[in-house]
């Protein structure tokens, strides 16, 4: 398997991030924020037509605990 992220469209990394527990706190502009009840932090995914930049990718990922394998599973 290679080591590069898939591409991913921020609608569909919100919904992979529901199905692991997040839920939608509110949407500011066009950003979505996502909190999770068992954790402090809180996620903002930027929504537009573009895929996500690999670093920003990244960064959601670890803040929610995605591993990239798991990330690929769940697409």
């Amino acid at each position: 398997m290679s080591a590069r992220l898939p591409a991913v469209k921020p609608k569909q990394l919100i919904r992979i991030l529901e199905k692991k527990g997040w839920e939608r706190r509110r949407q500011r502009g066009s950003h979505v924020y996502l909190v999770h009840p068992h954790l402090r932090e809180a996620i903002a995914v930027p929504m537009h037509n573009r895929d996500l930049k690999p670093g920003l990718l990244l960064h959601i990922l670890k803040t929610a605990g995605i591993s990239r394998t798991e990330l690929r599973d769940l697409l």
